[in-house]
């Protein structure tokens, strides 16, 4: 199978180039990336980053990921087994699209999931073709912002899991932080602005084309009970793409809050800020409450953001004593 997706994208004709050093962008941050058998220096401030997206290694990463995957399909109804029969008859015309921007991705399909409190959480299922082309551009964007990304950061993160994020929290408490503000962001993936967040990914990804390509993925739109919705806000939940793309903008408030000296722990929107005063935590869940909302766009539900001794308080479904 493996051999057979690589003869599927071998042909595209995909712009590489063997770098072994930075070449002509000032101030550009690079990573390190496997191309064929070769370790390479890639510029994330070049405006190569589509090329890179769409080579054979990282097409044929992404066709095994959302094989691996399996799922449901989209509104198309394609399953992963049609995947790599229409990759063989479309691939070209595909990879051209991509390349000219003229690629327009179907919208997603909504489906609740029932929760624990008896409501239900939205997720918007993209078409297996979007889950392919969204794996692909996630594979290359965790790289670049894994330099970026702030060690108390835990979700949705190569290597990192719930369980590290507790002992982190722990390692605060038993330095004295007994004290803190469990911030409830509401609705957070349906409310992501979708100007701040291509904002943000601006600073980093020179790559207009990647830029815009991302942005046509945030307002696909998404079908609930055969009737098209537009989406003018958030992220939705269910894509390769959403994940890397909530730690992007969140990371914003991680800077934010080191730049203020505030020990933190955050798994994906569940963010615990760690003080050492029962007083400090009115004050800093409404300072920090006043940043989220007038710079990041996001709201916090104030009645459902705790404040008090982390003994006791919930986080991601553990106590602590």
């Amino acid at each position: 199978m493996e051999e057979t997706m690589q003869q599927t994208t071998e042909s595209v004709g995909c712009h590489q180039k063997n770098r072994t050093e930075s070449e002509g962008y000032d101030g550009a941050q690079t990573f390190m990336w496997i191309i064929g058998e070769n370790l390479v220096e890639v510029q994330t401030g070049t405006t190569n980053l589509l090329e890179l997206i769409l080579s054979p290694e990282n097409l044929n990463r992404s066709y095994r990921q959302v094989i691996g995957n399996d799922g449901s399909g989209g509104v198309d109804k394609m399953g992963t087994s049609e995947l790599l029969p229409y990759l063989n008859l479309h691939k070209d015309e595909l990879i051209e699209q991509l390349l000219k921007g003229k690629y327009r991705p179907n919208p997603v399909r909504r489906v609740d999931i029932p929760k624990d409190n008896g409501k239900a959480r939205q997720l918007g299922i993209p078409t297996v073709v979007d889950r392919f082309i969204q794996q692909a551009i996630s594979q290359v964007l965790i790289p670049i912002y894994e330099r970026e990304f702030n060690d108390n950061s835990f979700g949705f993160r190569p290597n990192r899991s719930a369980h590290d994020a507790l002992k982190r929290v722990q390692e605060y408490a038993d330095n004295g932080y007994h004290y803190c503000i469990n911030l409830d962001l509401e609705r957070f993936f349906d409310t992501v602005n979708h100007s701040k967040l291509i904002e943000v990914l601006s600073r980093t990804i020179k790559d207009g084309r990647v830029i815009s390509l991302i942005h046509h993925y945030l307002k696909a739109g998404v079908m609930v009970a055969h009737k098209y919705e537009s989406t003018e806000e958030g992220v939705p939940q269910g894509g390769p793409l959403s994940p890397i793309l909530s730690n992007i903008l969140l990371n914003e408030l991680d800077k934010e809050l080191s730049r203020r000296g505030h020990p933190f722990v955050r798994y994906a929107d569940d963010c615990l800020i760690l003080v050492k005063s029962k007083r400090a935590t009115e004050r800093v869940r409404d300072s920090i409450s006043t940043y989220l909302e007038k710079k990041l766009f996001l709201k916090v539900n104030m009645e459902k953001t705790i404040i008090g001794d982390v003994r006791g308080m919930k986080y991601l479904g553990y106590s602590f004593y």
